[in-house]
């Protein structure tokens, strides 16, 4: 085994982590393995057999540890979090010259575990597997699978189900919650390390705490403009789940919209949409504010810090603005247009996804309207605002991991049929392409197919 690896966070003070190593599983088997992902940052197959993924053998030059953080868990807050289920493993640099850690989820019980059995299920592997190469290929920011084993062990949740162990790559693990966990401590030097250490190894240009903020606040609300722009709903945007380098993390109880509403909520914990899909902009900066407010010992002044927090605003209307300007192929932004579409959609009931699709491809739209009248309303509008040139399709995907799809894939998958994943995550590997012969894919689930909750898996 010759993983290169080239561990950093390792050196940062202890109160930063645990060393843990992964706990060995029963019967480890291969369910897939990111051979494009591997190359991209400097490793193959062979670096990785079947033994390392699963925890049952630590590579030479691997610095195993789970990380401390804190977290505002739906606007309540913990002291102390940290990784339950997660190893990581070390730190590559890839030949782009980015670092990137290697994770194991589902690895077992931490110090942190806080009572849990720090494993995974199949379920919850195979949907983060799906969703974050889905969302890679959707040209969005996120944490990659490189690879998902079964474990030949179950683990008990409302039921007894097939435990799993994914590799997940990342540019870093690092968290609002990380300053939270140092902030709520007082301790003013690891704070220091800690900023100075992201600062270093995502944003190198900027200058200071301050400079910091400003990188993570435009990193966060160009991310999630472009969630907003695909009808994405993270489903749990705790602060422990806004990761630094402003690439997405933690695909528990997620969703893709079928039919377009701003107040839509998947998650099953979300009981009063505190995380609806039209929300999440405020909760963002919301969460934001939590980083700043730990900077502020070593800003000294909250003044710099709130304008650090306001340029927020501006950069998400700007990126909105500039993804359905596209997304609807306008001649010239055109705000109110936009949202007079938004609204429209909301109150007929259309499909989100395959409304702008067919949009960009000159297919009917009035199908998916309540009222047919409307839709010629919108359309005879739309053309006199429409470029006619414009590229929408690159715009536009033709496919998104929709949740009907995803449940099929896992239900087959804890019956040892993984046919149905490799199929699901084949078609969503090319979104932006029609693919003639997986047409069915592209439509929304049927009155029985509908999934109305989806659940972290912990």
């Amino acid at each position: 085994m010759t993983i290169p690896f080239d561990n950093s966070f390792v050196n940062l003070p202890k109160s930063f982590y645990m060393h843990q190593d992964p706990l060995p599983v029963a019967a480890p088997a291969l369910v897939k393995f990111n051979h494009g992902l591997a190359a991209e940052i400097g490793v193959s197959s062979e670096d990785f057999p079947v033994e390392v993924l699963a925890g049952n053998a630590v590579p030479e030059g691997a610095a195993p540890l789970a990380a401390a953080y804190a977290g505002h868990q739906f606007g309540g807050f913990s002291p102390q979090l940290g990784d339950g289920r997660a190893v990581l493993l070390g730190e590559v640099i890839g030949p782009d010259g980015t670092r990137r850690d290697i994770q194991l989820k589902g690895a077992g019980r931490t110090y942190f575990s806080r009572g849990g059995d720090g494993r995974a299920a199949i379920g919850p592997v195979l949907r983060e597997y799906l969703v974050s190469e889905a969302m890679h290929a959707l040209g969005v920011p996120t944490t990659r699978a490189l690879a998902a084993v079964t474990t030949g062990e179950p683990v008990q949740r409302e039921t007894p189900l097939s435990g799993a162990v994914l590799a997940r790559v990342a540019q870093s693990h690092l968290r609002v919650g990380s300053f939270q966990f140092h902030y709520a401590r007082q301790d003013k030097a690891a704070l220091e390390a800690l900023a100075e250490y992201a600062r270093a190894r995502h944003y190198p240009e900027a200058e200071g705490p301050l400079g910091l903020l400003d990188a993570v606040v435009s990193a966060q609300a160009k991310l999630i403009a472009k969630w907003m722009g695909l009808g994405f709903i993270h489903g749990v945007m705790n602060t422990d789940n806004v990761a630094i380098s402003g690439e997405t993390i933690d695909y528990g109880p997620c969703a893709f919209m079928d039919t377009y509403h701003p107040e839509t909520v998947f998650s099953s914990i979300d009981r009063k949409g505190r995380y609806a899909y039209a929300n999440q902009p405020k909760i963002a900066l919301w969460n934001l504010s939590q980083l700043a407010q730990t900077l502020v010992p070593l800003v000294g002044e909250v003044a710099p810090l709130e304008a650090s927090l306001n340029r927020f605003g501006d950069i998400y209307a700007a990126e909105f603005t500039r993804i359905f300007t596209a997304k609807l192929g306008l001649a010239k932004p055109d705000v109110d247009f936009i949202t007079d579409t938004l609204k429209m959609m909301a109150n007929e009931g259309v499909d989100f996804t395959l409304f702008f699709k067919r949009l960009a491809y000159g297919q009917d739209i009035e199908s998916l309207f309540e009222t047919p009248t409307t839709a010629q309303d919108w359309h005879a509008n739309w053309q006199k605002k429409h470029l006619p040139n414009a590229d929408m399709k690159a715009a536009n995907p033709v496919f998104i991991p929709r949740s009907h799809r995803i449940e099929a894939a896992l239900s087959a998958a804890e019956h040892g049929d993984f046919t149905p994943f490799e199929k699901l995550h084949a078609i969503l590997a090319r979104p932006f392409e029609e693919q003639p012969e997986h047409a069915a894919f592209e439509n929304p689930p049927t009155e029985e197919e509908r999934v109305l909750a989806t659940f972290c898996g912990t």
